[in-house]
């Protein structure tokens, strides 16, 4: 279970696949819900990548 502003490696992204390897923070306060389909969102990624959304399988605690 990730918390907001935990550090992520992005291992893969559905959402951008630009975002694989690299890393980002976890924006969510509660664990996600119906409204982002389970997933995480993710920022601070890079100037070029928007917030995306992850899976947890998708990403990897840092």
């Amino acid at each position: 279970m990730f918390q907001a502003g935990d550090k992520v490696l992005i291992v893969s992204c559905a959402d951008d696949p630009r975002a694989a390897g690299k890393t980002g923070r976890i924006v969510d306060e509660a664990p996600p819900g119906p409204l982002t389909d389970g997933k995480w969102t993710v920022n601070g990624i890079s100037l070029l990548i928007a917030p995306v959304l992850c899976s947890t399988g998708e990403l990897q605690k840092l």
